[in-house]
């Protein structure tokens, strides 16, 4: 039985690695698709909705709203939400800290950037922190969480990091590809939060 089960983990994880190396790979190559359409088709009340949701579509947002979620939960008096919400601040933390070092590592020049060299090696200046999208990363991660715990709200919820996700791409600030990686990421990390952190506890037999 135990052996079933870790062909059944391990097939799960081969299927999602080549799913998302195929996805990653589509990403870059109609990574010029997108802007050339964004800049054909110009519409200034969705630039200016899409720089609205991007604005308020980073990191703090979401802490500030795991922070809301936790106090009505403990509130409540649910034990289980509390720690879900503690799990989705967890994993885009975890997805922030992921995205940051990769963003410092790669050196990827923003589309609005003018420059010949798209990947320019390791940078501090926020002008070649393309590669991945931390917006995108956080959000995936923080709702993410929800998709290995509570099915249903997790793809209700699904449609906000999507959302989050176009407008990075609409203000130029994304490629495709950016964010497609750190949608990846991001759900990595919530798998990896809802798998290691949240389950053992929900599992955990209590005492007698």
């Amino acid at each position: 039985m135990n052996l079933f089960v870790n062909r059944k983990r391990l097939l799960f994880w081969v299927l999602g690695g080549i799913i998302a190396v195929i996805l990653v790979a589509l990403a870059f190559h109609f990574d010029e698709l997108v802007p050339n359409y964004i800049a054909t088709h110009p519409n200034d009340a969705l630039r200016s909705f899409m720089q609205k949701v991007s604005r308020f579509g980073n990191w703090p947002e979401h802490v500030a709203l795991g922070i809301l979620l936790g106090v009505v939960a403990w509130l409540r008096g649910s034990k289980k939400w509390v720690r879900i919400v503690l799990a989705m601040l967890i994993a885009c933390a975890l997805a922030g800290a992921a995205v940051r070092v990769i963003k410092i590592g790669t050196g990827r020049a923003r589309p609005f950037v003018q420059t010949e060299e798209q990947w320019n090696g390791p940078s501090l200046s926020s002008k070649f922190h393309s590669f991945p999208s931390g917006h995108t990363a956080a959000s995936t991660a923080f709702f993410g969480v929800l998709l290995f715990v509570t099915w249903r709200i997790g793809l209700a919820c699904l449609p906000i990091p999507m959302l989050i996700a176009f407008s990075r791409m609409y203000v130029a600030a994304h490629y495709l590809s950016d964010v497609v990686f750190a949608a990846i990421l991001g759900l990595l990390c919530a798998l990896v939060v809802a798998r290691f952190i949240l389950q053992p506890i929900e599992n955990r037999k209590p005492k007698i």
